[in-house]
């Protein structure tokens, strides 16, 4: 991770954060990348994939990469929670139920994908339930470094006003430590949501970080993040 102490990571500039509007070119390009993507990946296993959205989002943000992932060769499936506004009472239960319904329908771990704050999530899944979960793959989550160094700080306490003013250190501490499957942590260094050295994994035998080009909002649909993921279920069928 970045040498940085912890009480002096900050959230991304302004300007990064300006930058975010390239998420809706990146969108528009994934289409001419569609072919090549197709032709150029390794096939899925036909293993079972979730997907959980980031924070304010849905399972509509990640139906591209849903797609494709179809489109390899994998069962794909949305996280099937509506809209990402933090974990609520009943999620905890339906996301672990989801994730052994999947695993049964198809005889197998399921793979975990989760883009922000929805890779949280997906860890925190790895953590209690190891044994149902494959690998687990982070998009520019926040799992390290301080939970308030982004710029959805405000505006996530915002919506979820019982939770404590003070963030709960000793137990984002604690979540740092990779849950014991395989963890690819995606991120960008332009990251205008959450301060890149938050997003990457402490080293670990069972974690590596790899870093690709594009926003923070762009990562669902950005071609490049699409080979990396293909490239890494394709390690364990």
């Amino acid at each position: 991770m970045t040498n940085a102490p912890l009480d002096t990571l900050r959230a991304p500039p302004p300007r990064l954060l300006a930058l975010e509007l390239r998420a809706w070119t990146e969108l528009g390009r994934l289409p001419l990348h569609y072919r090549t993507l197709l032709r150029e990946l390794p096939r899925g296993d036909g293993h079972a994939v979730m997907v959980l959205p980031g924070f304010g989002a849905g399972d509509a943000t990640t139906l591209p990469l849903r797609h494709v992932l179809n489109k390899l060769g994998y069962a794909s499936y949305g996280w099937a929670q509506g809209v990402n506004l933090g974990m609520r009472g009943p999620m905890r239960q339906a996301l672990t139920s989801r994730l052994h319904l999947l695993g049964e329908r198809h005889h197998g771990p399921v793979s975990l994908i989760g883009w922000s704050l929805g890779g949280v999530f997906a860890r925190e899944i790895a953590r209690h339930q190891p044994q149902a979960v494959r690998r687990v793959i982070t998009l520019g989550s926040p799992i390290n470094g301080h939970p308030s160094a982004n710029n959805m700080d405000a505006l996530f306490k915002l919506m979820n006003p019982k939770q404590a003013a003070a963030p709960d250190m000793e137990g984002f501490r604690r979540r740092i430590v990779a849950p014991p499957v395989p963890c690819t942590a995606i991120y960008t260094r332009t990251d205008g949501i959450v301060a890149w050295p938050c997003c990457m994994e402490d080293e670990a035998d069972n974690t590596e970080n790899v870093e690709v080009h594009g926003s923070h909002m762009g990562l669902p649909f950005n071609a490049e993040v699409i080979r990396v993921i293909a490239q890494r279920l394709a390690k364990d069928a």
